[in-house]
């Protein structure tokens, strides 16, 4: 019989999710160059199930294997954009599944239904959620506009001009936006999508933790994803 989440200890809960980490590890690698080795990536995972287990609160309700999994996961993504030996496109796919996991490890996992117990309250979670991945897929494009354009002289399948003018504005849209920004929150967000941080070395810098980086995170996202569809309204 297996002991109740609450009475076990961090080494209990780090032994019985090894599996975890390494399926985790192993989706993401299947995705990434050759050369990057999976012990590497089972080595990042296993230092976000170590903190999950430290921070694991089981009186507030949920299983552990769902608290960890954002954990082990950002932190496998946060070690491969330490790596530098990735392409440009690489790096820029990495920071999205970096940061995108960020937005919805802070969402986290929170119920669909919390605006309501029905279809219209899912589909108000899912187009606000939507909308935060929406300004972390822009934000982590960098210089997309240009890199396109150069790339559609050779690549037939790149975005056409029209779209690429539009991604271009865009993009400069939100970086307006993010200027508007109380401080930390700006110093956060600049520092993390054109820094090239970590939430935890960006939260380090402001003298806060990681949770509450995360926290300030979202709400910027949310303020940006609000902001950006007033502009566009009026556009």
């Amino acid at each position: 019989m297996n002991t109740p989440s609450k009475t076990k200890s961090s080494g209990q809960l780090i032994e019985e999710n090894q599996g975890l980490v390494r399926s985790l590890a192993l989706k993401i690698h299947r995705k990434l160059p050759p050369h990057v080795e999976l012990d590497d990536l089972v080595a990042y995972g296993q230092i976000g199930l170590a903190e999950a287990a430290r921070d694991f609160d089981p009186s507030r309700g949920g299983r552990f294997s769902t608290y960890a999994y954002y954990r082990i996961r950002g932190e496998i993504y946060d070690g491969l954009a330490k790596m530098n030996w990735f392409s440009r496109s690489e790096y820029r796919r990495i920071r999205y599944n970096q940061m995108a996991n960020d937005t919805l490890e802070a969402d986290g996992a929170k119920n669909p239904a919390a605006d309501g117990d029905d279809a219209e309250g899912e589909l108000r979670w899912f187009r606000d959620i939507s909308s935060n991945l929406a300004v972390v897929c822009i934000a982590t494009q960098g210089d997309f506009g240009q890199q396109a354009s150069l790339a559609s002289m050779a690549d037939p399948t790149a975005p056409d001009p029209p779209t690429v003018v539009i991604l271009r504005e865009t993009t400069h849209r939100l970086r307006q936006l993010i200027d508007t920004l109380p401080s930390d929150a700006r110093k956060l967000i600049v520092a993390t999508y054109f820094g090239g941080e970590t939430l935890q070395e960006a939260g380090r810098h402001l003298g806060i933790s990681k949770s509450w980086a995360s926290r300030l995170h979202a709400k910027a996202l949310e303020h940006l994803a609000r902001s950006l569809r007033l502009v566009e309204a009026v556009s």
